[in-house]
C-alpha cells in the first residue's frame, strides 16, 4: 500500500512578465501515490516552475494544484532537494537536518543520517564533507521535512558521474522503503530511466506533455542493459518532439 499522497496538478496558465507568452498552460498531470515521475525537458521549459508550484512556493497561476484532496499552498510541506545542497556551513550534519523541521529530534536525525550512509559524520561541517555526501544530507534533511513526497529539482548535475549512481541509489532505496511520491527534474534521460515510474516529456512554450512514458520493468528490476534501452527511448522521444 503506497504511503505517498496523490497529486493532481491543473495548471491552466503560468506567466512571467518577462516572457511573450504563458510559460504553461492547459497543463495536466495526474501522479499516482507512490509513483516517482520525471520531468525531462530542456532548460527553460518550465519544469522547476512545476516544482514550485506543487510546493506551495508560487501560488500566482490560473488553475489548481491538489495534494491528497488539499491545495497546495495548504499541504504539509514537501520535502525538496535543490541543484546545490543548500546546507548550512556553519551548522554540522545533524543540525542542517534539523534545522528546517524544529520537530526533528536528534535521535530521529541520527538514524536519518545513517540511512543514507552517513553515520558518524553527525558532527562533521559542510566543508569536511565531499560533494556526494553533501548531497546526501541534503536527501536527508528532504526525508526530514515530508518522507511521503519529495521534490527533487536536478539533484545530481554538479556531481562527478561517480558519485550520481550511489546517490541515486540511497535515494532509490529510501523511496523503496517509504513508498513515497515523488516528481524528479531532468534534462538527462538516464536519470529518468534509472529513478522513475514514468517519464513526462515537456517540449514547447507555453509547454506541453509531448510524452508521458511508462518504464518498465519496474525500478528494482532493472538492469543497466534496460536502463540504456529506457534512456535511449525518451531520448527519441524527447528528438521526436522537435521535429
Amino acid at each position: 500500500m503506497a504511503d505517498g499522497p496523490r497529486l493532481n496538478i491543473d495548471i491552466v496558465e503560468k506567466r512571467f512578465p518577462v516572457l511573450p507568452v504563458a510559460l504553461l498552460a492547459d497543463f495536466h498531470l495526474t501522479i499516482e501515490p507512490g509513483q516517482v515521475v520525471a520531468l525531462v525537458g530542456p532548460s527553460g521549459v518550465g519544469k522547476s516552475s512545476i516544482l514550485r508550484l506543487v510546493a506551495g512556493i508560487d501560488t500566482d497561476f490560473d488553475g489548481s494544484i491538489s495534494i491528497d484532496g488539499v491545495d497546495a499552498s495548504r499541504a504539509p510541506p514537501a520535502g525538496f532537494v535543490f541543484q546545490d545542497s543548500r546546507l548550512l556551513p556553519w551548522l554540522s550534519a545533524l543540525d542542517n537536518i534539523r534545522a528546517v523541521r524544529t520537530e526533528t529530534t536528534e535521535t530521529e536525525a541520527r538514524n536519518l543520517l545513517g540511512r543514507v550512509g552517513l553515520a558518524g559524520y553527525e558532527a562533521a561541517y559542510p566543508a569536511q564533507l565531499s560533494g556526494g555526501m553533501q548531497r546526501r544530507v541534503a536527501l536527508a534533511r528532504a526525508f526530514s521535512v515530508n518522507p511521503r513526497l519529495l521534490l527533487l529539482d536536478e539533484p545530481f548535475v554538479s556531481l562527478d558521474q561517480h558519485l550520481v549512481v550511489g546517490v541515486q541509489r540511497v535515494f532509490l532505496d529510501l523511496v523503496r522503503d517509504t513508498h513515497a511520491t515523488a516528481i524528479l527534474v531532468t534534462h538527462l534521460p538516464e536519470d529518468a530511466a534509472r529513478m522513475a515510474d514514468r517519464a513526462v516529456v515537456l517540449r514547447g512554450m507555453p509547454a506541453r506533455i509531448v510524452a508521458d512514458l511508462p518504464l518498465l520493468p519496474a525500478r528494482e528490476d532493472r538492469g543497466e542493459t534496460h536502463i540504456r534501452e529506457l534512456a535511449l527511448a525518451i531520448s527519441n522521444l524527447a528528438d521526436e518532439a522537435v521535429h
